[in-house]
């Protein structure tokens, strides 16, 4: 029905949020750059963090909105939703939107939540370390690579 207007919603608001960061990082580049500081930290940003949850959010709404369009739940006239003709479709149409649709904006928020902190895990140890002490293999670094040595 229009469970897909739920995680559109959040998309919504976490694009506005999203160019708001990216103006404010902006000045904050420009400021530092006319200081004369060094740039702050070499990870990812979360705008661009931000931004991966922009693209799962409207990747998401656009492949549901397609379905509920194939599936007929949607007209290309007023009032757009086939269930907002009648009482009781409408009452469908809500109880949709508030279970399936914050269901699954609540869940891609969450995995969106694990990538983030699995990000910032790998900025804090970088991944050759990790591989060294994983595998009980001597090895030894040249230009900058892990080398196996027998």
């Amino acid at each position: 029905m229009a469970c897909f207007m739920v995680p559109a919603t959040e998309a919504v608001i976490t694009t506005v949020a999203t160019k708001i960061m990216e103006k404010n990082e902006k000045k904050v580049e420009l400021d530092d750059a006319k200081e004369r500081k060094p740039i702050s930290s070499p990870g990812t940003t979360f705008v661009s963090k931000m931004k991966w949850l922009n693209q799962m959010l409207w990747g998401g709404s656009a492949l549901l909105a397609f379905e509920h369009l194939w599936h007929g739940e949607i007209s290309p006239v007023f009032p757009f939703l086939t269930a907002m003709n009648s009482e009781s479709g409408m009452a469908q149409m809500l109880h949709e939107m508030a279970t399936t649709g914050v269901g699954m904006t609540v869940l891609v928020t969450f995995i969106w939540g694990i990538m983030v902190a699995v990000s910032r895990s790998w900025e804090k140890q970088p991944l050759d370390k990790k591989v060294l002490k994983s595998r009980k293999v001597r090895t030894r670094m040249r230009n900058g690579y892990p080398v196996s040595v027998t």
